[in-house]
């Protein structure tokens, strides 16, 4: 999964792979394209996963992946 936002516009594209094949995707938004929340390709890749939303978020949100915002602040919690 990739997500990439800056100023309200970005991108996201996801693909699942299960059992050595394809089973989901590739999913792609283009930027500037506003979809809903639970049509993105990240919130369909992570149900997908197995992922359920939680009252008033979306799957992103749910996992707790909107933590943080770079890969920096990953690799530094992780450390």
């Amino acid at each position: 999964m990739e997500a990439e936002r800056f100023g309200g516009v970005g991108k996201q594209r996801a693909v699942v792979w299960a059992d050595g094949s394809l089973a989901l995707g590739p999913l792609d938004e283009p930027a500037k394209q506003r979809l809903s929340r639970a049509v993105s390709p990240v919130s369909r890749a992570l149900r997908r996963l197995g992922a359920q939303r939680d009252v008033g978020k979306d799957e992103f949100e749910s996992v707790g992946l909107n933590r943080h915002r770079t890969n920096e602040d990953w690799i530094a919690d992780a450390c």
